[in-house]
């Protein structure tokens, strides 16, 4: 059964949460599919991706790119996983109609944007309406995260 987590951004920033949830991931051994709600913000993470820290990067590619199916992590703004991805990370204001294929989804969604809580509640209710198994985490004061429900 597919898993939704919600992570809800108070302290920290999407560019700041994503790579270790990639990471996180990566070390699992599963693959990723990062859908974002625009061209524009994809390109932005993609560059980000490649720099985000001096001494690591995380390897991905795009979706429509020839070898997007080899890469562990792909970006795109569709459905598509043309890498077999079993984790989807759906990010600003990103949304997935069935969500069934996947091990996990992860919806990351900015606590400043009313608009953006607002629909993490209506897809939550859609989550628990599909008998999803839902978990939603924030994060502390010192920066970790924590499951709240």
């Amino acid at each position: 059964m597919t898993e939704v987590w919600f992570y809800h951004l108070e302290r920290a920033r999407l560019e700041g949460v994503l790579p270790d949830l990639l990471e996180k991931t990566l070390a699992r051994g599963a693959r990723a599919l990062v859908k974002a709600g625009s061209g524009e913000r994809l390109d932005a993470l993609d560059a980000h991706l490649w720099t985000y820290r001096d001494d690591a990067f995380l390897p991905h590619g795009r979706a429509g790119e020839p070898e997007a199916g080899r890469q562990p992590v792909v970006l795109g703004v569709g459905d598509e996983a043309p890498n077999a991805a079993t984790f989807l990370f759906l990010v600003d204001g990103a949304t997935a109609d069935d969500v069934s294929g996947f091990e996990r989804c992860i919806t990351i969604f900015d606590g400043a944007d009313d608009e953006a809580v607002k629909a993490a509640r209506v897809f939550w209710k859609e989550v628990k309406s599909k008998h999803y198994q839902a978990a939603y985490w924030r994060q502390s004061a010192e920066g970790r995260w924590e499951k709240q429900a």
